[in-house]
């Protein structure tokens, strides 16, 4: 069963790489990108994950009497979360400029952005 959040993680990152080299929509690629993020989310929180641990709160414990789980890691998810959220939120923007300047976001009729 410790393999089960690897196995997500490959599978949420396949799925994603798959929608993102069939897209033939930029909005749908925005999302199969977001897709592809969301795998390090779970690959982060697998690897951060102990049998029996509790959170990293000290009040009610006294330090190495139980396991707890590690803390930087869940302060990296957090951070990975805004980041993918930031940079969703720049590539649908970006989408949106190119709509109302070229009338497609279709990438095959994006002739111009060729160099």
């Amino acid at each position: 069963m410790h393999v089960l959040p690897y196995l997500v993680a490959a599978y949420l990152f396949l799925t994603g790489c798959y929608g993102l080299a069939t897209s033939r929509n930029l909005i749908h690629a925005v999302g199969c990108l977001a897709v592809c993020q969301s795998a390090t989310y779970v690959l982060l929180l697998a690897v951060g994950y102990r049998d029996g641990a509790t959170a990293p709160v000290f009040s009610d414990l006294k330090p190495g009497s139980r396991p707890v789980v590690d803390p930087v890691v869940q302060a990296l998810t957090l951070t990975d979360i805004v980041v993918g959220a930031t940079v969703t939120a720049l590539l649908l923007a970006l989408v949106l400029q190119i709509a109302k300047r070229h009338g497609t976001v279709d990438p095959d009729e994006l002739r111009e952005l060729r160099g």
